[in-house]
């Protein structure tokens, strides 16, 4: 295990320079983001938003033409030709085409906010994926360094055994500790391959290397893990599309309302009949007299407007369980490396007794080789916690828009 307690040795003293290492670069990220379907998908609805709100601030109100053609006959006076021609237009009643245009402009807003939070969702999917291949990848470097000190230590006993130094039995024991570490390199390169494929797969768009960087050192925000939790929901894009689709059901309350009123239509109207001997020209006027069906809409808009705002009021709390969620799990995953580290330096401390020991023919092979599986375990506990605090610390960072989606505002 000589070059896996050098290594993590190093690891353990090391300093991260950046303020989210282990990370890919910024410009590929918001690439990948980019070109993610459910991003694409997003935008493409916010386009949409934007055309229904120029439609709404026009108006379905359009020029409607009728007109008419009929050959008259009549006995002993002949055949007449006779036309009639109308242009008639609805006209919105003052106050609904301010409505419609609030409308429009929360609809809007709403669709927005929904591209951003797709942005966010595919952010938290890509450092999910991406923690899942650094994790794996972590755990896999440790199966392979102690199969190959396994390896090392398996031919100086066959020597020892060689020399009738050491008995036959010790070198089954060490054969059968690297069998075992083998084992679980193999599992572990597997886990560390799929993690790869699915990140592969999700961002296609996502440069990778064929080694992945080592998971850093996790650190805490400089500005401190609360401050980050308020900025979770200051800069949640989930209640802003809420409250905004909430406002646009209360506009669409209260244009329902107004509609109990029915728009008028003017018009005008020309004719000519028995062939030109009458002609004529008048104005038109016609308007729907609304009964229950134009009430019963706008009852419906009301309650539909109420579910709105208690819609966004249950985002608002999920929202805000998310940020006390994320600080919790920072928090706790941080204390759980620090542990794991502490315990991979006793287990370290306690290996080289067990060598120095068995060294002297004090202790045997066999309880070298326990130590030895034990920091073995030590240093996979430690990859893992480490991944899980660098994941947890990732998510919160992302969450309060500290990275890839946007530079939080002070």
């Amino acid at each position: 295990m000589r070059k896996l307690l050098l290594a993590g040795a190093v690891l353990l003293a090391a300093a991260p320079a950046l303020s989210e290492p282990g990370l890919p670069d910024d410009a590929a990220v918001v690439a990948a983001l980019d070109a993610h379907p459910s991003v694409q998908a997003a935008m493409a609805r916010t386009g949409a938003a934007r055309a229904q709100a120029r439609a709404l601030a026009r108006g379905s109100h359009e020029f409607t033409f009728t007109g008419s053609y009929i050959n008259r006959s009549v006995d002993r006076e002949g055949s007449f030709d006779e036309f009639d021609a109308q242009l008639t237009r609805p006209i919105r009643l003052p106050g609904k085409a301010r409505l419609d245009r609030e409308i429009g402009t929360f609809g809007v807003a709403a669709a927005e906010n929904r591209a951003e939070d797709a942005r966010h969702q595919a952010a938290l999917l890509l450092a999910q994926s991406w923690w899942d291949w650094l994790g794996a990848a972590a755990e896999a470097r440790v199966d392979r360094q102690a199969a190959e000190n396994y390896a090392k230590l398996l031919e100086a006993v066959r020597r020892r055994v060689a020399v009738r130094d050491a008995a036959q039995l010790d070198a089954d024991q060490a054969a059968a500790a690297l069998g075992a570490a083998q084992v679980a390199a193999e599992q572990s390169a597997g886990r560390e391959a799929l993690a790869r494929a699915r990140l592969a797969s999700q961002f296609p768009a996502l440069p990778l290397g064929d080694v992945p960087p080592p998971v850093p050192m996790p650190k805490l925000p400089d500005r401190g893990i609360e401050a980050l939790g308020r900025l979770v929901i200051k800069h949640s894009h989930e209640i802003a599309a809420a409250d905004a689709e909430a406002q646009q059901a209360g506009a669409t309350a209260s244009r329902a309302r107004a509609d109990r009123i029915a728009d008028p239509s003017l018009g005008v109207r020309l004719f000519s009949e028995r062939g030109g001997a009458e002609r004529g020209a008048g104005v038109l006027f016609s308007m729907p007299l609304g009964g229950g069906h134009r009430r019963a809409l706008a009852d419906q808009a009301d309650a539909e407007a109420s579910a709105a705002r208690a819609d966004a009021m249950a985002v608002r709390f999920a929202v805000t369980e998310v940020a006390e969620t994320d600080m919790t799990e920072a928090r706790f995953r941080y204390a759980a490396w620090q542990r794991a580290r502490d315990g991979l330096n006793a287990q370290i401390a306690a290996l080289q007794k067990l060598r120095e020991g068995h060294k002297a023919g004090e202790i045997d092979l066999s309880d070298e080789l326990l130590g030895e599986r034990q920091v073995h375990d030590a240093f996979r506990v430690e990859a893992h916690a480490r991944t899980e605090a660098m994941r947890a610390l990732t998510r919160l960072r992302i969450d309060s828009h500290s990275i890839w989606i946007g530079q939080d505002e002070d």
